[in-house]
């Protein structure tokens, strides 16, 4: 399985340096000399990004070469605006070939294809600025179903970080500090925490032992600690930092003789005994007591409608991460980002505070947001 996806990952890039080969160094007609500059740069950008892959697939330990994993993946993201341009730019092209001829073309290619590369360089530089930035953002949500005691209870959503062949322990810390200088009464970590395995990874998420909340800290998975093929040995790791794991279950939270309940259940992607199981996850809850439903997808909410569920807490989508993706997303999860009302269940999705791949968000702040309850 592991070698099909890493020779998939290979054809796909060279299929797509080879694209961006004919429209940067070909179509503008440069000479010889200017071609094979552009081709090995391509070629070195693209082993970059196989060894980043391989890294995030377990095949390589990311200790050794964290800085080819970060140019390889970032690379991704300059490819990406790279393609956008040399597309708008082909169709310039055509049109300035059907006004002008082949030389009105090459003209327009051989002006517009730096310019291309300069705003993709560019873009990806800012975004790479605004995913080192994870804010704190606050939000608030009411209830009538909330009791008295539990009334402005702040609750810290941390979800997406995705340390691993990118990111590490310094980034994880940041965000720990981040939240505890915020004092939350509750932690909540909804899933993509990692990309790789446990064993060569797992230090980067040491940090989280750190988490302070007189609540408490919780956690659910998400698709890459499936995609890990380790979700239950992430999870168990999660626990050994003093984590509340939350696997298809749920407990109760005491503040003042009143209680809510707080339910996690186990990824969308998730198979065999780790597939999510609403029933299971909401068992032995007092439909009438408040709910807190956390779970790493927001789709997960169409299973959830009509059981009680008074908020669902996600994240997942990234916001889109990179423009513009967030269009995309918008055909697999009914939210993007925020508080919406899927079904009968109101779902607050963070964009999260790290990033997947390229550590570059355009358009896609990373955030840790802050959730105040409300009675109301």
């Amino acid at each position: 399985m592991l070698s099909f996806f890493v020779v998939g990952v290979a054809v796909v890039l060279a299929l797509f340096s080879l694209l961006l080969h004919r429209r940067l160094a070909v179509a503008p007609e440069w000479p010889a000399a200017v071609r094979r500059v552009i081709a090995t740069g391509l070629g070195l950008t693209g082993l970059a990004t196989m060894v980043a892959f391989a890294m995030q697939a377990g095949l390589i330990d990311p200790h050794r070469a964290r800085w080819a994993a970060w140019a390889g993946m970032t690379w991704l993201a300059v490819g990406w605006y790279l393609l956008l341009g040399v597309l708008a730019l082909a169709v310039l092209g055509l049109l300035a070939r059907l006004i002008g001829g082949r030389p009105a073309r090459r003209r327009v290619l051989r002006v517009g294809t730096p310019l291309v590369v300069v705003a993709a360089l560019a873009t990806t530089g800012y975004g790479l600025h605004e995913a080192a930035q994870p804010q704190i953002t606050t939000a608030s949500f009411s209830s009538r179903q909330l009791p008295a005691q539990f009334e402005g209870l702040r609750v810290a959503l941390i979800s997406d970080l995705h340390v691993g062949p990118v990111r590490e322990e310094s980034f994880t810390r940041r965000v720990v500090n981040e939240v505890n200088a915020a004092h939350p009464d509750l932690v909540v970590l909804a899933g993509d925490l990692i990309d790789g395995r446990v064993e060569q990874v797992g230090d980067a998420t040491d940090p989280l032992r750190d988490l302070r909340a007189p609540l408490g800290v919780v956690a659910v998975s998400g698709n890459h600690e499936v995609i890990s093929q380790e979700p239950d040995a992430w999870l168990d790791h999660y626990a050994s930092l003093g984590i509340t794991v939350l696997r298809n279950s749920n407990i109760e939270l005491t503040r003042g003789g009143a209680t809510i309940a707080v339910a996690g259940s186990n990824d969308e992607t998730a198979g065999g005994d780790d597939a999510p199981n609403i029933g299971t996850t909401l068992a032995g809850v007092d439909p009438d007591a408040f709910t807190l439903l956390v779970t790493h997808q927001p789709k997960a909410a169409e299973s959830a409608g009509g059981r009680g569920v008074d908020l669902q807490v996600s994240g997942h989508t990234h916001g889109g991460q990179l423009w513009p993706f967030r269009y995309a997303v918008t055909l697999q999860q009914p939210t993007l980002d925020g508080l919406a009302l899927v079904g009968d269940v109101p779902v607050f999705t963070t964009r999260g505070a790290g990033a997947w791949g390229p550590p570059v968000r355009v358009l896609a702040p990373p955030e840790i947001p802050i959730i105040t309850l409300r009675r109301g």
